[in-house]
């Protein structure tokens, strides 16, 4: 069983770090996500049901479990109080330079709301408005009606 879990990760560990990379903009946070994302397919493991695409279903334990982890980070963030600038020694790692278009487009991204930064994931992935229903739990309708809304976000945002 581990051994057909391992292959079955490294087969589709692309998706596990977008999902983590959407929902974490800190290395270390990402790292925690990819963790937590792992732990939470390897419980679902056992459950997992064949006649549904693999893919499926690790997008949508991904994305319940990030979409999870966001809201406690968030919170936890919430009741820290900020350190001041002078007493952080440690230099920050700065990640690599993006087009600047694409870059607009990420930050535009990680501002929607956390179903609707899924929903352009798995748009971007040019996946079927089925499958995104499917994963996320929407109707199909739903799914083209929020897309076409957040393509119009984007244009007059740009």
């Amino acid at each position: 069983m581990q051994a057909q879990f391992t292959a079955i990760v490294n087969e589709h560990k692309g998706l596990i770090y977008k999902v983590a990379g959407a929902y974490c903009a800190d290395a270390e946070d990402r790292k925690d996500l990819v963790q937590e994302i792992l732990l939470q397919l390897w419980r679902a493991f056992p459950r997992y049901d064949p006649q549904f695409k693999r893919s499926t279903w690790m997008y949508r334990i991904a994305l319940n479990t990030a979409i999870s982890f966001y809201r406690k980070d968030h919170r936890r963030r919430a009741a820290m109080a900020p350190l001041p600038d002078d007493i952080l020694v440690l230099e920050a790692e700065h990640p690599p330079p993006r087009e600047a278009a694409l870059e607009q487009l990420h930050q535009f991204i990680s501002a929607l709301p956390e179903l609707d930064r899924a929903l352009m994931l798995l748009y971007l992935e040019d996946r079927s408005h089925a499958e995104m229903a499917d994963i996320l739990g929407l109707s199909v309708s739903n799914v083209g009606t929020k897309i076409s809304r957040i393509r119009q976000q984007l244009k007059q945002k740009f």
